[in-house]
């Protein structure tokens, strides 16, 4: 069986061996659009995060029978066309959860404890300089008794709530916009206007696009942050670079943009402002989440070949 990862890169170097033992392994780092077809060739199973597998490559890969795809959204591969040309198609859900709940709380805990910036300070020699013992320059703010919505009440959502109640936080679970709101909920706005963290965790979908607008922005408290390691495109770009220029809100933290790698034109990634902390769509990608991702691929390339269904969505 011919095995083909088509962006390798995206497994940060980890050991392949689980996989390996299942048939002739073939990596490629990265595969642009041009090289799909060249790349897929031979291939019986093929591993792709985020390269794109369309009808037309699809209908040509005569030989391919399974796609496996290492992340949990499949939104890169033509899923009616794999089921019309009998190709098997299988992702990952819940392997990132530790990490992206860690990584949650560190842009938080950095943002309350302006950490980014005391730590640049002490790099410029400022402490060092300070006749005092300790440098109280900028607001450090606990997280306990604070109001802390989230917006996306899945798997992510609950693993980030668990941890906010842990520190002593008031978790309150936004419900959706426009919507009735259920038991254990609270009303959409409600949440935005009284929440001091607000974190996102729901998909990117026509109804989540742009959901945090400029509108809502200004709905937050002035003292508020608000976390996006869900999906760009949830909060408003340009939106969100307004409303911290302008001290709306008193800060961010982003993983995730709606074009990435980030364009050069971006809002956020060109913005300046000591309240905003941007990182490259990390938030999934601790090690051992990387290991756990390979790990599952490996179990669902096995289930396929023992006439199985895991994880098949085709």
């Amino acid at each position: 069986m011919n095995i083909t990862i088509l962006d390798n890169a995206t497994l940060a170097k980890t050991s392949l061996t689980c996989i390996e033992q299942l048939g002739k392994l073939t990596t490629y780092e990265l595969t642009s659009p041009e090289q799909v077809i060249e790349h897929c060739q031979d291939a019986d199973v093929l591993i792709t995060n985020k390269a794109v597998l369309n009808r037309d490559t699809i209908s040509q890969l005569t030989q391919l029978k399974l796609i496996c795809v290492s992340a949990t959204g499949t939104n890169n591969v033509d899923l009616e066309a794999a089921k019309k040309f009998g190709i098997a198609v299988t992702n990952v859900a819940g392997y990132s959860t530790p990490s992206v709940v860690q990584h949650t709380f560190s842009l938080i805990t950095n943002l309350l404890g302006n950490t980014h910036r005391y730590q640049a300070d002490c790099q410029q020699g400022a402490w060092q300089k300070s006749d005092m013992f300790c440098i109280l320059d900028y607001s450090f703010n606990d997280l306990q008794g604070k109001t802390f919505a989230i917006i996306g009440g899945g798997t992510l959502g609950k693993g980030v709530a668990k941890v906010a109640e842990a520190f002593g936080a008031n978790v309150i679970v936004a419900e959706r916009k426009g919507v009735k709101c259920r038991d254990g909920r609270t009303p959409f706005e409600e949440a935005v206007k009284t929440a001091d963290i607000i974190s996102v965790h729901c998909p990117l979908t026509d109804e989540t696009r742009d959901l945090i607008s400029l509108n809502e922005l200004k709905m937050m408290k002035p003292s508020s942050i608000i976390i996006n390691t869900a999906r760009g495109g949830i909060i408003n770009e340009a939106d969100l670079a307004k409303a911290l220029e302008q001290n709306l809100i008193a800060g961010a933290g982003v993983d995730v943009l709606t074009k990435e790698p980030a364009e050069l034109s971006n809002p956020l990634a060109n913005y300046k402002g000591n309240n905003l902390l941007l990182t490259p769509h990390i938030a999934w990608a601790s090690t051992e989440s990387i290991v756990r991702l390979i790990n599952e691929v490996s179990l669902n390339i096995t289930a396929f070949n023992n006439g199985e269904s895991r994880n098949r969505l085709v």
